[in-house]
């Protein structure tokens, strides 16, 4: 899969201590273990001249106070509250200036978010998506950016996840509705 630069960023899905680190409130050795394939994709397309987007999930401590439904608190248990260390991306990621950091308050990236206008404006067609969690963060934000009219490739083997079925399902799920996949070794730049 050879992929223009010009047109391609590396999207790095929450990647941050909550998820990657033992002492995170969501940690999943599957997250722990994507940190190495992540900065290895994003070195090669530092090299190539494509573009790096890190995403960071982000809660308010009052985000869900009064909400009729959606709750993540609820169904995770309080985790990368804003401000605290476990909202803050894993130490060993290379975030430069020149990459695009979202704060984001839901699972898909792209929902009210600088995101695409930040893509659009920078003539990105094809996003090579990888972080964590596989089938929450990684597939709800692969699955907006196909509705979106971006061209969403899953890196598979640079995907965090709990259990190696929830990743499966993803990828699966990804390759069949609404993108593609990849592993490290497909990826090419022009």
């Amino acid at each position: 899969m050879e992929l223009d630069p010009n047109r391609t960023a590396v999207v790095v899905v929450d990647m941050q201590n909550g998820f990657c680190h033992p002492d995170g409130s969501l940690f999943a050795p599957g997250s722990e273990s994507a940190i190495e394939p992540v900065t290895g994709l994003v070195a090669a397309a530092r090299d190539a001249g494509a573009r790096v987007v890190y995403t960071r999930d982000v809660h308010p401590p009052e985000q869900f106070d009064g909400n009729h439904y959606y709750d993540e608190f609820e169904r995770w248990g309080e985790h990368v509250v804003e401000g605290t260390w476990d909202a803050a991306l894993h130490g060993d990621l290379d975030v430069r200036d020149e990459d695009l950091v979202v704060e984001k308050h839901t699972y898909d990236a792209f929902y009210r978010t600088q995101l695409a206008g930040w893509l659009d404006s920078h003539g990105v067609d094809d996003l090579l998506i990888c972080g964590t969690l596989a089938n929450v963060c990684v597939l709800h934000t692969a699955g907006s950016a196909g509705l979106r009219d971006y061209r969403p490739i899953l890196v598979t083997d640079a995907l965090g996840y709990i259990e190696e079925e929830h990743k499966a399902y993803a990828v699966d799920h990804a390759d069949w509705l609404f993108g593609e996949t990849a592993t490290l070794a497909d990826v090419t730049f022009e």
